[in-house]
């Protein structure tokens, strides 16, 4: 069962503003948004066989590690760098 003051305490956390009408109605639909939930919970999740209902395969190519371009070459055209890093201004800093 949820309380009502479960209901203040979860509006005082979302920061919304409730009266107390609005504390017994939102009580009884948060049971029943529970009582869906926990209807979900308890449905049985074994195998179901659709894993492979088309034969289908992971076809995601190995990771390879290939050279990168040297750190010079691609700073050469930044405005500013540091530390071998590029230097951006803020959003909405002044050139």
């Amino acid at each position: 069962m949820v309380t009502p003051e479960e209901i203040r305490q979860l509006a005082l956390l979302a920061k919304l503003e409730i009266s107390e009408e609005e504390i017994e109605p939102l009580a009884r639909q948060m049971e029943k948004i529970i009582a869906f939930a926990d209807t979900i919970n308890s449905a049985d999740v074994g195998d179901t066989g659709f894993d492979t209902i088309n034969g289908l395969e992971n076809v995601f190519r190995a990771d390879e590690v290939l050279p990168s371009l040297p750190q010079e070459e691609i700073l050469k055209n930044a405005e500013s760098t540091a530390d071998g890093c590029f230097v951006v201004r803020k959003r909405g800093a002044a050139r």
